[in-house]
């Protein structure tokens, strides 16, 4: 499809957009919206202002605002200042973002919204570097620009808005995504331009993405399932329609949306999905305009999918997969009609470019039908993690199923199987990660976190799968230090100052001694057994 193709930087999609077509919407959210020219203008403003500044090519910059047009705007302006772009959760708890911070060591922060107090908060932290400078890219007026910003949005108007020469190669870095780490320090996946344009490549004929269409922006700005909505919408030369983060937890009003953008494609987390079908806010034959709908972070149970397919029987629907190690997804199906039963779908074949391989201990295939461990090669696997050798050896493997030795393919430590349809399915974590509510999580993060507090002896975090939107749920059982009284709601705040709101066990058990198997570890079998127990036996579950 000509109009994904032959770009070096993901930025390029939206000049080429802006040459054809300057007038057309690029991105929505309410009243709030920028044609691709105005787009194009105030990016290439926005990176002249970085490089006169002293960005150079692969300083990173992070990003610190609530998800808008102009936060759309300030990534396609790193791209063109040549830096890496790293998003901020600007809901996130000020440990979890230092850490961050400190690994990346960013160059600039691009910040705008109400989070002024927390970057104070990051700026007076020990992991805050004096050479990092900040700009403030709010541009309506509606709050001034802290008195310790480098620039802010007013100094925009003193830089050109032609198109900048940045010397990004394709195969350069673009973007550094952090998901949960086992030792309680997030990591931070790198992609390259070539992963993300190999990805869209694909996604863009094959999802049918054309100009006249109108894209959901539902993930949130440090999830990478963002750059599938950004980056697909532009290299179609469609219209990105931000969804508002607060109607997530208002099915009625998320339903709303769908109608009254009259959108045409809708890319989430299964967990929306499931959560509007639990509360049967779609009508039948309802969104007149939606021609697919796209799933990816999670299990979609199949219930909820028959709902949907049930109701609107003229529109397509994708499952997609893959870590965020391989590039957004990896591997896709589409249900060919309304499934019978709760069956689980598979997660298919894999995108152009990629391979999936089932393994055994030994890396050699599983006959089909039998469960091994699930790895993924090809165009989309990620350089590794970043400033960190040792955790990139042990995930990026060479491929032993091929005779170049440089060639890698990552390990997922997800359970699979290939079907006798010749269909990958997924079955379940291999390890301590999880998936909840679309976010990937290390169990271990959450118990390091705990031990952090210095106020528990023991603590053991499981998850155990629900028939909820969730996907899993995270449950904790603890004992307090010696002579401390410790509720659970007192230790959910707690803990709710180091970690963000969807990393928050759902379910506590205050215990006076944690079982152990023959080797004196944890047995965490029998903790969960714990938790399938009468809700009576627990001393308090889901804490306000």
């Amino acid at each position: 499809m000509s109009g994904a193709a032959s770009v070096e930087r993901l930025d390029q999609w939206v000049t080429r957009q802006a040459r054809q077509r300057p007038f057309a919407g690029a991105v929505v959210l309410g009243e709030d919206r920028l044609t691709y020219g105005e787009l194009e203008d105030l990016s290439n403003r926005l990176a002249r202002c970085l490089l006169d500044a002293g960005c150079e090519p692969g300083d990173r910059v992070c990003l610190l605002m609530p998800k808008s047009p102009i936060a759309i705007m300030a990534i396609v302006a790193i791209y063109k200042a040549g830096g890496i772009y790293v998003p901020l959760d600007p809901a996130g708890p000020a440990p979890r973002l230092a850490k961050i911070i400190a690994s990346c060591e960013p160059r600039w922060m691009l910040a705008a919204g109400p989070v002024g107090g927390l970057l104070e908060t990051l700026m007076a932290g020990e992991g805050w570097r004096e050479s990092t400078r900040v700009g403030w890219v709010q541009s309506d007026g509606t709050q001034a620009e802290p008195v310790w910003a480098d620039f802010s949005a007013r100094d925009l108007d003193r830089y050109a808005g032609s198109p900048v020469a940045a010397s990004t190669q394709r195969r350069d870095p673009a973007h550094i995504f952090y998901t949960s780490g086992s030792t309680g320090v997030p990591k931070g996946v790198v992609i390259t331009h070539s992963n993300m344009i190999a990805f869209i490549e694909w996604a863009v004929p094959y999802f049918e993405m054309r100009p006249q269409d109108r894209i959901s922006g539902h993930s949130p700005l440090h999830f990478d399932l963002s750059m599938l909505d950004i980056f697909g919408t532009f290299a179609a030369g469609a219209e990105l329609h931000l969804v508002p983060p607060e109607l997530n937890v208002l099915p009625n009003k998320l339903a709303e949306f769908i109608r009254g953008s009259e959108l045409t494609q809708w890319f989430s987390v299964p967990s929306a999905l499931n959560y509007m079908a639990k509360f049967d806010v779609v009508r039948v034959h309802d969104f007149r305009a939606l021609r697919r709908v796209m799933w990816c972070g999670e299990v979609l149970p199949t219930p909820a999918l028959m709902y949907w397919m049930r109701r609107l029987p003229g529109v397509r629907f994708t499952n997609l997969y893959g870590p965020t190690e391989t590039t957004v997804a990896s591997s896709y199906y589409t249900v060919p009609a309304c499934p019978e039963d709760a069956a689980p779908v598979p997660i298919g074949q894999p995108c152009d470019g990629e391979v999936l391989y089932v393994l055994d201990e030994d890396l050699r295939p599983v006959p089909a039908g039998e469960v091994g461990e699930l790895f993924i090669g090809g165009v989309g696997l990620s350089p590794g993690y970043w400033g960190d050798p040792e955790k990139t050896r042990a995930a990026f493997l060479t491929n032993p199923r091929s005779s170049h030795p440089e060639e890698r393919i990552y390990r997922t430590g997800d359970l699979a199987r290939v079907g006798t349809d010749g269909l990958v399915y997924f079955l379940g974590r291999a390890d301590a990660q999880i998936k909840s509510r679309g976010y990937r999580i290390e169990l271990g993060e959450i118990e390091a976190a705990l031990h952090a507090l210095g106020i528990l002896q023991e603590v053991a975090v499981i998850a155990l799968p629900t028939e909820g939107f969730e996907g899993a749920s995270i449950y904790c059982a603890y004992v307090p230090l010696p002579g401390r009284s410790l509720t659970p709601t007192e230790l959910r705040g707690e803990l709710s100052r180091l970690l963000p709101a969807y990393m928050l066990p759902a379910s506590w058990l205050s215990v006076e001694t944690l079982p152990t198997n023959p080797n004196g570890k944890i047995d965490r079998r029998r903790v969960a057994e714990m938790f399938r127990q009468p809700e009576a036996a627990r001393h308090e579950t889901h804490p306000a």
